[in-house]
């Protein structure tokens, strides 16, 4: 039986190569000492407005604390990455007035979710057919959106380290990586879990522009600029609009400082090149962007998740934080926008830029 094992841990190996994932790894189902703190960092609330990641079984646990209380019957997880970075500047080596920042993870060309997702089926298809694969053999697969701390389970089926931001760092691919995580039934060898190389360094901690890395490997979301412009909804809490810069939608700046993305290969893979007009795109376009462009422009996109009025309102916060002057009459038509978020951002974007 031994054998046969290792013969589909093989096969599964080379199934997430053939599919394009440039890692993969297996890691046991039990629980580890990160998911017995999930519980800590949900009361402290630090999940901000996420409710999902609240999300509660019918005896009142939290679903992402444990395994055993969504999938009782999986032994093994299986954890795939892909590289999604591309030949195009850090947002640290930008500084255009004009323009704002999207993140790197959502320039691409068609959803990660869809994208990983896709390569991941062919894994979990190669566990089907793998050898004498029993009766029961049960599986299950997630890019981002089950009840599952992803980053966990790549630490332990060796993928990278949990760096002191947070994010899952490899050694030779750095971070900017998507993880997908197949759930079995059947009972692997798991890897040996990566050693953790950040060291002294803290440099994510300091440049953080909000505070939002408390402690190293400790996150608050409420003050994380991509919590801020993707999930937030309404009005953002004043004291950290200045600490936005020109950020539209997410923020790359702890992993663009990682000493480990010096020399963090591109990516093969053509659907994670940017569409046309998101790399530092223009903050004119995007203040003023119409209910039908941003459903042509961001159709099959990340990007939609924050909404219109999310992008316009913090188009307006960028325009605020951007010295630019020029760019004064788009915040004086926005701030009677009958959308309130929006047009109380412009407001202050107004005032804050007559301060610059």
């Amino acid at each position: 039986m031994g054998t046969q094992l290792d013969e589909l841990k093989n096969t599964i190996r080379e199934a997430a190569r053939k599919a394009g994932f440039e890692l993969s790894g297996i890691a046991p189902a039990h629980d580890s000492r990160e998911l017995a703190y999930f519980p800590e960092w949900i009361a402290e609330g630090h999940a901000g407005e996420m409710k999902y990641m609240q999300a509660r079984d019918e005896r009142g646990g939290l679903k992402r604390a444990s395994l055993s209380r969504v999938a009782p019957w999986a032994k093994s997880v299986i954890v795939c990455a892909i590289n999604y970075n591309t030949a195009h500047p850090y947002s640290t080596q930008v500084n255009d007035p004009c323009h704002g920042w999207i993140s790197r993870y959502a320039w691409s060309r068609e959803d990660y979710h869809d994208a990983v997702l896709r390569r991941l089926r062919e894994v979990e298809q190669a566990v089907w057919g793998g050898h004498s694969c029993p009766p029961t053999l049960t599986t299950r697969s997630y890019v981002d959106t089950g009840p599952v701390v992803e980053r966990v389970y790549a630490k332990y089926a060796g993928i990278g380290w949990i760096g002191k931001n947070t994010c899952i760092i490899n050694q030779k691919q750095g971070s900017w990586l998507f993880l997908g995580v197949i759930l079995t039934s059947i009972e692997l060898q798991p890897d040996l879990p990566a050693p953790d190389r950040c060291g002294t360094c803290t440099r994510c901690i300091d440049a953080c522009p909000t505070a939002a890395i408390i402690a190293p490997y400790r996150l608050d979301s409420n003050r994380c600029i991509s919590y801020l412009t993707i999930e937030k909804r309404g009005s953002i809490p004043e004291d950290l609009r200045a600490g936005m810069g020109r950020h539209i939608f997410g923020c790359d700046i702890c992993q663009d400082v990682c000493p480990w993305n010096r020399k963090a290969p591109v990516s093969p893979a053509a659907e994670f090149e940017p569409r046309p007009g998101l790399v530092n795109p223009a903050l004119s376009w995007l203040a003023e962007m119409s209910a039908e462009e941003f459903r042509q422009t961001f159709r099959g996109s990340p990007i939609r998740r924050t909404k219109l009025s999310g992008l316009r309102r913090n188009a307006a916060i960028a325009i605020g934080n951007s010295g630019n002057s020029e760019l004064s009459p788009i915040l004086d038509r926005l701030s009677t926008d009958p959308d309130e978020s929006v047009a109380e951002s412009a407001r202050w974007a107004k005032r804050h830029l007559e301060k610059r």
